[in-house]
């Protein structure tokens, strides 16, 4: 409840400027998505995504099979009044990632700064289970979190900082990882955060 309580905080009282990871056009996670040349209906989840722009780019690329996870009931609600019409093209689910129990499995996951906040060994280990349980057979799984020489906290919280070995771990027993790179992501606020992006595809 801490951590809901937190986020709803977060989306209450903030604006998109007003939150480091705030991108306009989300083109790392685009640029994956698109190499992939999947078709228009694959089944693509976003995972703590609250109101980023993620969503609007593939609508605006003609995916049809959309989802958006997020802890944030106000995240949720921001995102909806934004796509106006376009929000009934999107599955919403309000909650955490850690509650999460997949109905259907997926073609993409795609986490952007969410999994770092998963400081303790047993959450971590549990979202990976998740994952293995909602990423079909010869799908992929897209993660961005911050590298290890990246902040430390964000949003007033601890992460869990990352490099290639250390991501390539927590999924290997289910997922081969096909590379990774470092981007620096420049915030609202002119500072950097340097974040690592790997991506996998199921054994």
């Amino acid at each position: 409840m801490e951590r809901k309580e937190h986020w709803e905080n977060v989306f209450s009282t903030k604006t998109e400027m007003e939150v480091s990871w705030y991108q306009k056009y989300p083109k790392t996670s685009v640029d994956f998505i698109t190499a992939l040349h999947l078709p228009l209906e694959a089944r693509i989840i976003d995972i703590g995504g609250g109101d980023s722009y993620l969503m609007d780019a593939l609508l605006d690329l003609g995916f049809t099979n959309l989802t958006l996870l997020d802890i944030s009931a106000k995240a949720i609600e921001r995102i909806k009044s934004r796509l106006g019409d376009r929000a009934s093209k999107v599955t919403f689910i309000v909650s955490d990632i850690l509650d999460f129990m997949p109905k259907e499995q997926y073609d993409i996951w795609h986490d952007r700064a969410c999994f770092h906040f998963l400081t303790k060994a047993n959450e971590v280990e549990k979202y990976s289970k998740i994952v293995s349980q909602a990423v079909a057979n010869d799908g992929k799984l897209f993660m961005g979190t911050f590298s290890d020489a990246g902040p430390k906290k964000c949003s007033g919280l601890e992460i869990s900082q990352y490099n290639m070995e250390s991501l390539r771990f927590v999924f290997e027993r289910d997922f081969e990882l096909s590379g990774c790179f470092t981007e620096a992501h420049q915030t609202p606020f002119d500072t950097i955060q340097d974040f690592l992006f790997c991506g996998f595809k199921r054994k």
